[in-house]
């Protein structure tokens, strides 16, 4: 994997915790050629490369759509690249990035049906429905909280192909439409403060308060206590 760039969009905000130990895990941990920043580079930040996204006004979702857009269209990141997000952390050394995927669309789904509803929700069902016009019948999720290695033309078909959803679930529509197939695994994401999480995956991930305030973060930064070399300060 030594020759892959990692592609990662970053929204505006001076402060970024997470981000900064999702450097540290990857430097640890993926052997990559260079880190890209799309969208907002945080001050703190140094030694990536960067390309700027306009975000004002614009959903999240619109937002990591530009960003991935101009990633693919980037002659100086590398293709394939690895696609990644500032919450997204590598707990142990990997020689390749595996290919994962999180099920069938239509069970992820019922899962989030039973608990929420939402653009997040309707993103999911309007990509399973285009995914079926394309011959997908039972399409696979690939919204997971792990990195996705990349074809950049074909996730500019994919976005092409999703260009009138305005939340589409890129991911999926990438996986599917490349057919990228993979290994199945629930998804990494702790949303609890609490200690009982999955230790022996070595990817993990967090929303802010788990990050901050649970055992989950601690973990993490217990395991990467040096700053990387992306850092300029060297604040924890």
């Amino acid at each position: 994997m030594g020759d892959l760039d990692i592609v990662v969009p970053v929204r505006e905000g001076p402060v970024n915790q997470q981000l900064r130990y999702a450097l540290r895990s990857w430097e640890a941990n993926i052997p990559h050629r260079r880190v890209w920043i799309t969208g907002y580079r945080p001050p703190w930040l140094g030694g990536v490369g960067f390309i700027p996204t306009q975000q004002a006004g614009r959903t999240k979702y619109a937002n990591t759509t530009l960003a991935m857009r101009h990633a693919c269209r980037s002659t100086e990141i590398s293709d394939p690249f690895l696609y990644a997000n500032d919450d997204m952390f590598v707990m142990e050394p990997l020689k390749s990035m595996p290919v994962l995927h999180r099920g069938p669309v239509r069970e992820v789904e019922e899962y989030y049906a039973a608990r929420a509803s939402g653009s997040y929700l309707r993103g999911m069902r309007e990509t399973r429905d285009l995914l079926v016009q394309y011959g997908h019948e039972d399409p696979l999720s690939y919204e997971l909280h792990v990195p996705l290695l990349v074809n950049k033309p074909g996730m500019l078909h994919a976005l092409e192909s999703g260009r009138r959803l305005d939340v589409l679930h890129k991911r999926t529509a990438y996986g599917n439409l490349a057919q990228v197939g993979g290994e199945r695994i629930a998804d990494v994401k702790v949303l609890h403060r609490g200690p009982r999480f999955d230790r022996s995956t070595p990817f993990l991930s967090t929303m802010p308060d788990s990050f901050t305030n649970g055992e989950v973060g601690r973990l993490i930064r217990t395991s990467f206590p040096k700053a990387s070399s992306y850092e300029t300060t060297r604040r924890r």
